[in-house]
């Protein structure tokens, strides 16, 4: 569902460092420090199974045409992050938030200043939107409600069932992905079977309208690729 790709200057990161760091990234992105906003627990755990990390070592690194960095130096990093392009927008600020946390770490943990990277241009970290029918999984080409689909589909049940008696007054289930929704915040909501549903994004809402045969009026520019 998600790759990403670390590119550090050779040398900088030993295997275990690697190792670590890699899982440490996909353990921040797929973590959420409020579970009542968060996906329910089987959505995750089925997105982080589709989440990977490669991690490069470029033997030529030059930075302002001037001069390659110095294997000395406190390492530079540049992380490459693709995905869905119709999530692209929504998820950029919380995927560089976590990504940057997560190489600050390895710099502690190296010795070296991590607050560096929130203070130099020393993590580059680009969310690169990949075009609707141009990613292939499972021998075919998905689009992003493909995947919503396949990930959410065998835990609808289960989130059907999940408890809402501690939730906020106005707040609701995402029925297709359990996000806990905000009625009073939102306007993407549907009426079906006399009661009215809340999603977290548009095409959470879509998906739910096509399998019940609910007519969608408006919110489509929610689910415009961005």
């Amino acid at each position: 569902m998600i790759l990403i790709e670390l590119f550090a200057p050779p040398g900088a990161l030993d295997s275990a460092q690697r190792e670590w760091l890699a899982r440490r990234m996909i353990e921040l992105l797929m973590a959420s420090d409020q579970p009542d906003d968060s996906h329910a627990p089987e959505v995750l755990e089925a997105a982080r199974s589709w989440t990977q990390v490669l991690i490069h070592e470029p033997t030529t690194w030059v930075v302002g045409g001037r001069q390659s960095v110095d294997p000395a130096d406190p390492p530079r990093y540049v992380v490459r992050v693709s995905a869905p392009a119709a999530w692209r927008k929504d998820m950029s600020g919380h995927v560089i938030d976590c990504l940057t946390q997560a190489l600050a770490e390895a710099e502690k943990a190296a010795g070296r200043d991590p607050d560096r990277l929130r203070h130099e241009p020393h993590a580059w970290i680009h969310v690169i939107g990949v075009t609707e029918g141009s990613l292939g999984v499972l021998g075919r080409a998905m689009g992003s409600l493909d995947l919503i689909r396949h990930l959410t589909a065998p835990h609808r049940d289960a989130i059907a069932r999940r408890s809402t008696a501690d939730l906020p007054p106005g707040h609701v289930v995402d029925p297709v992905c359990g996000m806990t929704v905000d009625l009073n915040t939102t306007d993407l909501t549907l009426e079906y079977d006399g009661t009215v549903h809340g999603f977290c994004h548009g095409q959470c809402r879509r998906i739910f309208a096509e399998e019940h045969g609910v007519s969608l009026e408006e919110n489509r520019r929610d689910e415009v690729v961005q």
